[in-house]
């Protein structure tokens, strides 16, 4: 603080006395400082909203990962429950194929074929 305040003691006294005269180049250098500072603005700028939108970006995978963590626990809720209803359904489907075929195969042993192609005789007693 002591420093600061001794440099500007210092600045202050020597512009005051006249004894700095700006040198012949410096409203060209002050040109080209200012231009320099304009293309720094620029170049900050640019950096911001690239950083703004990957801030958004980084923002909305967020969002969706969180997302698809509660999407993934309501389906692995519902998931069991539903496969045991699917397990269910087609254990019922195989028992009535199983009851349909073996009514079809209990059909076919009721009726006589004959080899020779002629009609079974029925015997009148």
């Amino acid at each position: 603080m002591r420093r600061v305040a001794l440099g500007v003691a210092v600045v202050a006294l020597a512009l005051s006395s006249g004894c700095a005269e700006p040198p012949s180049d410096a409203e060209a250098r002050l040109a080209a400082l200012e231009a320099e500072g304009e293309k720094m603005d620029a170049a900050l700028d640019t950096v911001e909203e690239r950083l703004l939108g990957n801030q958004a970006r980084v923002h909305l995978w967020r969002e969706l990962g969180e997302r698809h963590k509660q999407v993934s626990a309501v389906h692995c809720k519902h998931a069991d429950a539903n496969m045991a209803a699917l397990i269910q359904h087609e254990e019922k489907q195989w028992e009535k194929a199983r009851k349909l075929r073996r009514r079809h195969s209990v059909a076919a042993v009721d009726t006589t074929v004959l080899t020779s192609g002629k009609a079974p005789q029925t015997s009148h007693e």
